[in-house]
C-alpha cells in the first residue's frame, strides 16, 4: 500500500529536507522514527527538496507499506518526532501515486520585515529599509510564464532542464505590516525563489529596474541577478495533486 504523509516543520536546525551524510535533514528524522514504529526500514521520497533553513508549513512525502496501519499512527508518530516536525494526517493513496513527480503546483511564501523585530529575525527576512511594492509587483508579472528560470537557478545542480510553467507571482502585506511574496509554479529550481526574491528586492529599493529583470531573464546567466533572499524567510505553504490519487484519510 503506498501513503503519504500531510507534515509541516521548522527548517532552522536542519540541513534540508534531503538525506545528506553527516548532517541531520527532515527526511532522515522522519524515517528514523517511522521505521521504529512500524518496525522495519521505512523509505520515505518528499515532494520536494527544501534547502538548509527553509521552513514547510505543507509537505508530502510518499512511503509503502504491506501491513495495516494502526489508526493513531498520526498521534503516535508526533510523539517520537522532534518539536519542530508535524505529521498532520495519512492518505492512503493510488498504488502508483509519487509524491514528487504527480505533483501538479508548489506555492512558496516569501517573508521580509520592513523593521526590526527581535520575534521575526528567525522566520524571516528582516529588512529595514523602504520597498516599492508597487514597483516589485509591476516587475514580478514577467515572471508569470513557462519558460528558462536559469538565471535563478543555483549552478551545477543535476536537473535536465531550467523549464518552469509560474502561474502567479504577487507581493502582498499581511496583518503583521510583513511584504509576502507568493509564487506558484509546476517545479521550482534549487534556489530560484530566494534568487527571485532577492532580484526584486533590487527592484523595491531602485537598484534595477523592471526592463532590467527581463533582461536578467533573458540572459539565463545566475551571474546576470542579485543575491538570494536569506533561507529563514521561505516557506513551502502548498502543494496540489489531482485529486483521484487520493483514496482514504487514516484517522
Amino acid at each position: 500500500m503506498r501513503y503519504f504523509l500531510e507534515l509541516a516543520y521548522n527548517g532552522k536546525d536542519y540541513f534540508g529536507w534531503q538525506i545528506q551524510p553527516h548532517q541531520i535533514s527532515v527526511q532522515e528524522a522522519i524515517e528514523t522514527r517511522l521505521s521504529k514504529i512500524l518496525g522495519q526500514t521505512i523509505s520515505i521520497v518528499g515532494a520536494g527538496r527544501t534547502d538548509s533553513g527553509v521552513h514547510a508549513k505543507k509537505m508530502y512525502a510518499h512511503f509503502d507499506y504491506e501491513g495495516e496501519l494502526k489508526k493513531d499512527l498520526v498521534k503516535h508518530l508526533n510523539s517520537f518526532l522532534p518539536k519542530d516536525i508535524a505529521i498532520y494526517k495519512i492518505h492512503q493513496m493510488h498504488p502508483e501515486a509519487h509524491a514528487r513527480f504527480d505533483a501538479t503546483s508548489r506555492s512558496y511564501h516569501y517573508f521580509i520585515s520592513p523593521y526590526k523585530n527581535p520575534f521575526a529575525f528567525e522566520s524571516s527576512w528582516v529588512f529595514n529599509r523602504e520597498l516599492d511594492l508597487d514597483r516589485m509587483n509591476d516587475a514580478a508579472q514577467l515572471l508569470i510564464k513557462k519558460g528558462d528560470f536559469g538565471s535563478f537557478a543555483k549552478l551545477h545542480t543535476d536537473v535536465k532542464t531550467n523549464i518552469c510553467d509560474v502561474r502567479e507571482a504577487f507581493w502582498f502585506v499581511n496583518e503583521q505590516g510583513q511584504y509576502v511574496f507568493q509564487i506558484t509554479a509546476d517545479r521550482f529550481l534549487r534556489n530560484m525563489v530566494r534568487a527571485i526574491v532577492g532580484t526584486l528586492v533590487e527592484v523595491g529599493i531602485g537598484k534595477i529596474t523592471k526592463e532590467n529583470l527581463a533582461r536578467i531573464i533573458e540572459d539565463q546567466n545566475r551571474g546576470s541577478a542579485g543575491a538570494s533572499a536569506p533561507a529563514q524567510g521561505l516557506y513551502l505553504v502548498d502543494v496540489q495533486y489531482p485529486t483521484e490519487l487520493f483514496i482514504n484519510e487514516l484517522k
